[in-house]
């Protein structure tokens, strides 16, 4: 299958402050310019995000329920620490949602998304060749949303958006490390491109095999820097 030419909209504008406190918030957080630990003071971040203080409690309320703030007794909100056992459980979880993720839509995608992931698929390589990690970023996670969306189960396409800025942390923990983004990315790409293969093929097993490899080495790689 000729991957088409990539043609995506503008990221939509927040629908609210309290969206748009939060967009901001998880762009800092999974970036570390508020790195892990870091105490997230109200008033300092209605300064710095030019917005006020509900909006930002909602957020915070939010990043706290997936897990990338937590809230310590006398100490207040703090962005949560990276640790083994925490880094374990989020790839345990990723090779068994994105794998089956992968594999369900390998049988159920539309020949719309098939379309739209080979898109996504020139759109991450072409980003990695510009240096433009702001695009590779926002069609990344577009790449994972419309899989789930081809899985085509409800659970699913909750579950792959909330795991998403975890595992986006992660990846800029390791290219923070590394002192470059393009090696993860170029193996990021591997992946994406046996992913719609399969896709394209209707090969379940095969789809899934290219996650989860995938997933395993991003998880090696992160042992080592811990």
């Amino acid at each position: 299958m000729t991957a088409p030419q990539l043609a995506l909209a503008d990221e939509p504008a927040p629908r609210s402050l309290a969206e748009r406190a939060y967009q901001l918030l998880v762009a800092k957080i999974t970036r570390h310019e508020l790195p892990p630990g870091a105490v997230l003071v109200e008033k300092a971040l209605m300064e710095d995000l030019g917005i006020g203080r509900t909006p930002i409690r909602e957020a915070l309320q939010r990043l706290a329920m997936e897990g990338l703030v937590t809230h310590l007794p006398k100490r207040g909100m703090l962005v949560a620490d990276i640790t083994a056992t925490g880094v374990q459980h989020i790839y345990e979880f990723r090779g068994l949602i994105d794998g089956c993720t992968a594999r369900l839509a390998a049988s159920r995608a539309t020949e719309a998304d098939a379309r739209e992931l080979a898109a996504l698929q020139v759109g991450l390589i072409r980003a990695t060749e510009d240096d433009d990690i702001d695009r590779y970023v926002a069609l990344d996670r577009r790449f994972y949303e419309v899989l789930a969306r081809a899985a085509q189960n409800t659970y699913i396409a909750e579950a792959v958006p909330r795991i998403f800025n975890l595992h986006l942390r992660l990846w800029f923990f390791i290219a923070n490390r590394r002192g470059t983004w393009h090696d993860i990315a170029r193996a990021h790409e591997v992946m994406t491109a046996c992913v719609v293969e399969a896709v394209s093929r209707r090969d379940p097993e095969a789809a899934e095999r290219a996650m989860t490899t995938y997933i395993t080495g991003r998880h090696s790689d992160i042992r080592e820097l811990l």
